[in-house]
């Protein structure tokens, strides 16, 4: 299969990867209540364990991404696909909450990590039209983990004990990711490097990775890509709390996040398509200060209608967002540091999203009321709106340029 066709096949492995190993981490909230009963563990304890995943997913990044830099996507992620596998399986037998935490808790975010970065960095690679479509698609696969994975573990406890969830859980990751994992190549332009170019374009290839990482282009990228998570945390993780602090029933408030879900499908792709069309930066500017706006009009929903509207308008901007850092990144750095930059603005994402669960609580217990959540959130996006208007191309068009595979 020649390279026009088979960057099909990477985005294709980089959606079912990332759908398969965020929906094994996300499977925790399903089985909160089962295991506080089971074991006497507290929820609060259990459900730290997820804070504890987004930090490690944070702090390890980096690490990944410069690993696939080094070695190529494919020893990374099938590392991470086995450690994730070997983890869920390895939590359901703990019998402590400290080592349920370490184990759930840094193990799996640890190797949730080992997918995201490189997977994306991998696909930019691939690609030199229809960029933000391809990373776009593999965000969306990602995205579809609540409307499988989760669906997979809330039948499966409701016939079995969570700890026998939690093994089959295991083995669906491992059957289904460790075999994709092999699919997973280098793109064209690593796998067989051209000549190094003379000129100005040696100029470009050259930038070193410590120039890279000094840049205010990468460092605006993390700073954007940290407010922008710290946005949208909170309401993801509040909003059915807060619907039910309005009276609205738990079963139909726990519907406003399938609908926000739903139109976050329907974003990544839209988006995509635009940064396509109209240029990553200007659709991510554009998407930011909707954003902004989107979590403010929380404050204004009270019924369960409303609940849906803002839903979707906010599921739909910020999942549309999310995926175009990754295509920013490759028109500005060098090709075979892919994996480091991403690993970078994932790490800043990571810590934006570990904000929200604690942010939220502190705030309602301090007011009784979620509205200065969501008018912080607003300030959060315009702080992310501000960063990506300074963010300045470089002067000259960096990295190496693959083989053109319209």
């Amino acid at each position: 299969m020649n390279s026009s066709n088979y960057r099909w096949v990477i985005v294709a492995a980089g959606g079912l990867l990332g759908c398969v190993a965020i929906g094994g981490m996300f499977s925790l909230p399903v089985f909160l209540k089962p295991i506080a009963g089971d074991t006497g563990w507290s929820v609060t304890g259990i459900s730290s364990a997820m804070t504890i995943g987004f930090l490690a997913m944070a702090f390890t990044s980096m690490a990944w991404g410069t690993l696939t830099d080094r070695f190529g996507p494919r020893p990374v992620v099938l590392t991470g696909s086995t450690v994730l596998a070997l983890s869920l399986f390895a939590a359901s037998h703990a019998t402590s909450l400290l080592v349920f935490q370490f184990v759930f808790g840094l193990l799996v975010g640890a190797s949730c990590a080992a997918i995201f970065a490189p997977m994306m960095a991998t696909v930019t690679g691939w690609f030199d039209t229809h960029r933000s479509l391809a990373v776009s698609l593999v965000s969306a696969g990602m995205g579809m983990a609540p409307m499988t994975m989760s669906p997979l573990a809330a039948w499966l406890v409701s016939n079995h004990d969570w700890r026998t969830s939690m093994q089959i859980v295991a083995l669906v990751v491992g059957a289904i990711m460790i075999p994709v994992s092999l699919l997973v190549r280098r793109p064209p332009a690593l796998a067989h490097p051209v000549a190094a170019p003379s000129g100005e374009g040696a100029v470009q290839a050259e930038m070193s990775m410590a120039e890279a990482l000094r840049s205010p282009q990468f460092l605006i990228l993390l700073a954007t890509n940290f407010f922008c998570c710290a946005t949208h945390s909170g309401p993801i993780i509040h909003t059915v709390s807060y619907a039910v602090s309005c009276g609205i029933p738990l079963i139909a408030a726990v519907t406003i996040y399938s609908v926000e879900g739903f139109a976050g499908m329907g974003g990544r792709i839209a988006f995509g398509l635009m940064g396509d069309r109209l240029g990553a930066k200007r659709v991510l500017v554009s998407g930011l200060l909707l954003q902004a706006f989107g979590a403010l009009a929380y404050v204004f929903a009270h019924q369960l209608a409303t609940f849906y509207a803002v839903g979707a308008t906010f599921g739909f901007i910020y999942a549309g967002t999310m995926p175009l850092y990754a295509v920013l990144a490759r028109e500005n750095f060098p090709l075979r540091m892919m994996g480091t930059v991403i690993g970078g603005t994932a790490m800043a994402g990571s810590l934006g999203m570990a904000t929200g669960p604690l942010a939220g609580g502190l705030i309602y217990d301090a007011f009784s009321s979620y509205a200065w959540l969501y008018i912080g959130s607003w300030a959060m996006g315009l702080g992310a709106f501000l960063m990506a208007m300074m963010f300045r191309p470089f002067a000259k068009p960096q990295g190496e340029v693959a083989p053109a595979t319209a």
